[in-house]
């Protein structure tokens, strides 16, 4: 049975690869527009099935897997960042903080669907300016929900983690492996 990741991250399509080398890769090709009656902490669950469900109706008879990543401080939802002063501020708020990383996950075979969301959380160091700008230089902050990539130079800003962290890179692999298996019985 073809297994179909819908989702365009880099950091996702090497992550699945763990779990089934043969995965085929097809992005849903939706827009992201949040629902003010959502919470946030349910934000990402929400989008993962969004694009699960749409790749799904193209695809009826293959396991379809959608992810979606969210990073929460004080209640806030932090995107990826729109340019320089978006991630620099973005970056100042994680600053000497600890955060949430959700990433919610979405399986679905034809009518069928399962959900869940892996929870993370991450403390920053006190960043200085210079710091802040430093990072943003290198231009790893544009297509990372929070301005981060933990996986990358990012590490350099993060004091401690408690929680998976392939979850704050993208994809919590393990536990996907195991909601995985139950959702095979379900079908």
């Amino acid at each position: 049975m073809e297994f179909i990741l819908a989702s365009a991250s880099p950091r996702r399509r090497e992550l699945i690869k763990l779990i089934d080398e043969n995965a085929v890769i097809l992005p849903a090709d939706i827009e992201e527009v949040c629902n003010a009656e959502i919470y946030p902490e349910n934000t990402a669950e929400y989008f993962a099935c969004q694009k699960a469900k749409h790749v799904s109706r193209l695809h009826p008879n293959s396991i379809v897997l959608g992810a979606d990543t969210v990073v929460i401080i004080d209640g806030e939802i932090l995107g990826k960042p729109k340019d320089e002063a978006d991630a620099f501020n973005m970056l100042k708020k994680l600053s000497n903080k600890t955060h949430e990383v959700i990433t919610g996950c979405c399986l679905c075979f034809g009518e069928k669907s399962y959900s869940f969301s892996v929870t993370s959380s991450v403390t920053f160091f006190a960043l200085k300016d210079e710091e802040i700008k430093a990072y943003i230089e290198t231009k790893e902050p544009f297509d990372k929900a929070g301005a981060y990539g933990i996986q990358g130079k990012g590490c350099l800003l993060v004091k401690e983690i408690r929680g998976d962290f392939n979850n704050i890179v993208g994809l919590p692999v393990s536990a996907l492996k195991r909601h995985l298996e139950i959702f095979m019985r379900m079908i």
